[in-house]
């Protein structure tokens, strides 16, 4: 990949994160690359490209490290509530 085409593609993405209020995970899903380079190109590398997208991006991620134990909690409580729909099916 050229400088220009990963600076194109991190915009890209950039612009998507912003538009779905995504997380770090879901945009490397989306995009299929890697959280760790996903995080690093929307913390480090998009404020020397498009400072008025990366304050965006900042606010989100911001956000989501804020709600980030909530939606643990919650991923958590959803996951024993199938298990135990589960073990309940089992047993009938």
């Amino acid at each position: 990949m050229t400088r220009i085409e990963r600076e194109v593609k991190i915009i890209e993405i950039a612009k998507w994160f912003v538009k779905n209020k995504a997380t770090v995970r879901s945009a490397g899903k989306h995009f299929q690359i890697t959280k760790s380079t996903i995080h690093k190109w929307l913390t480090k590398d998009l404020s020397d490209l498009n400072s008025s997208l990366y304050f965006d991006v900042s606010d989100i991620l911001l956000t989501n490290f804020k709600e980030r134990n909530v939606r643990g909690g919650e991923a958590t409580k959803e996951k024993y509530r199938r298990l135990n729909k589960t073990s309940l099916s089992l047993l009938s």
